[in-house]
């Protein structure tokens, strides 16, 4: 199935930040006043999910963003349509309303897919020539260079930490192993995840749709989200700037085609190193960079948009990573864990024991890895919930089936990138694996960092 790709406007600056859509996940009123039990699948689509107790303070909502739903101040925009008192929302796969309000009584499908159109997505595009207008649907690999040469386990500990292909990455040149419960840990090391098959947002407690396929090749991701030290680095070395972005092409998926740096985005890039530095500060209670290193170097970094995410990726010789890879890691794959480190997989003991989640009662990130290793993943990522929300590849749009080695790098109506994982300040609902949110692109927030993505194989 093809998509037409809508035209993309750069965007240098948008105001405030107030851009941020945390509750724009498949789940409705977690903690608002229009809510479902937190435990029952939602129907609705893009329903709100953060109550104005759960949302960072400095976020407004509008009638554009729905009820509950932060979004830019003074968006255009009329209220929400109200679902009828009782009636029946999406019985057995039927389809909600768009945001929808829930109401007394209503009837949430069995099988409906949360915050999905019922007939599924299109394929993802490529990218079509200049002047073009239907991109063509991906059908088969793309050898781009071929694969990358795997460097085997990479090892904990010491300084530095390697990488698929046995290298060090630069963000790690000199960089002193202080992750990790005991700070003793390279900050660096990216583990090998196996390549297979499992549902996407399913984790057979909340979410029990298995309509939605989906199959990764092998890959190795970074076992931390990236840390200010690593990141600074980056800053140091003058890069993330228009002056100086990724060369196009960069930082995409081997098997995805046009998945790299696009020149466009250049624009979105700040002017230059001392703006740059300016975007970190995004908040005056939780900033977490220093322009000198100081305590927070082990930290993952935050007030992160898209773009920069994607150029340090690209630079630090990895990639964002797809949707599917981000929830199929955190999933156990196949285990289709409710959290990542629940054992058994339907599991949900959740507390700060295992993640750097408070339900509320905390005001800051923590050292990465600082909950490892009761709260690694299946292949030994860190912090894969909790800690800050993390940034994937995709555009919040819809499930695309079939999946393989997909990415939604187009859409018609998204307008949010994907984030995944939870934050320190948030609700357990946010922190499962099968829980999907997004946020502008161009978003600089205190709750929002990454990690990074790494071709290779077992």
């Amino acid at each position: 199935m093809t998509r037409l790709a809508r035209p993309r406007l750069a965007v240098a600056l948008l105001p405030l930040g107030l851009l941020f859509s945390a509750g724009c996940g498949h789940r409705s009123g977690l903690d608002g006043a229009s809510k479902l039990d937190a435990q029952t699948p939602v129907v609705a689509m893009d329903a709100a999910v953060d109550s104005a107790s759960d949302r960072p303070p400095d976020f407004v909502p509008d009638a554009a963003g729905g009820n509950d739903s932060p979004s830019a101040t003074a968006g255009a925009g009329g209220t929400d349509a109200l679902s009828g008192t009782g009636g029946e929302i999406g019985t057995d796969g039927g389809t909600a309303a768009a945001d929808v309000t829930i109401q007394t009584g209503d009837v949430p499908g069995t099988d409906s897919p949360p915050d999905v159109p019922v007939g599924g997505s299109g394929g993802t595009g490529g990218t079509s020539a200049a002047g073009g207008m239907v991109a063509t649907a991906i059908g088969g690999t793309t050898s781009a260079g071929g694969s990358a040469t795997t460097g085997g386990t990479a090892a904990s500990g010491g300084s530095g930490g390697t990488s698929a292909g046995g290298g060090t990455p630069p963000s790690c040149s000199g960089l002193a192993a202080t992750c990790g419960p005991s700070g003793d840990e390279s900050c660096c090391t990216s583990l090998p995840v196996p390549g297979g098959t499992f549902y996407r947002s399913y984790d057979n407690v909340t979410y029990t749709s298995m309509i939605y396929p989906a199959t990764v090749d092998a890959f190795y991701l970074d076992k931390y989200e990236i840390t200010v030290g690593r990141f600074r680095q980056f800053v140091n070395a003058g890069l993330g700037t228009q002056a100086s972005p990724p060369a196009p092409g960069a930082g995409g998926h081997p098997l995805i085609a046009s998945s790299g740096w696009d020149p466009v985005w250049n624009a979105n890039l700040p002017g230059d190193t001392a703006s740059l530095k300016a975007q970190l500060k995004c908040s005056a209670t939780d900033q977490i960079w220093t322009d000198t290193p100081e305590d927070n170097e082990s930290r993952p970094q935050n007030c992160m948009d898209w773009y920069t995410a994607f150029a340090f990726c690209a630079w630090d010789g990895g990639r964002l990573p797809t949707e599917a890879e981000w929830n199929y890691a955190a999933a156990g794959g196949s285990e289709q864990r409710a959290y990542p480190w629940s054992v058994p997989p339907t599991s949900t003991t959740i507390d700060d024991s295992y993640a750097v989640y408070c339900g509320g009662s905390c005001n800051s990130s923590q050292n990465v890895g600082s909950k490892s290793p009761k709260g690694d993943g299946k292949w030994g990522q860190a912090d894969l919930a909790g800690n800050l929300w993390e940034w994937a590849l995709d555009w919040h749009g819809s499930y695309q089936v079939p999946c393989s080695n997909c990415a939604d790098l187009m859409d018609l109506v998204a307008d949010n990138r994907v984030i995944r994982g939870g934050r320190y300040l948030g609700n357990a609902t946010q922190l499962l694996s099968s829980y999907r949110s997004s946020a502008f692109p161009v978003l600089h927030n205190q709750y929002v960092g990454f990690r990074c993505a790494r071709t290779g194989s077992e």
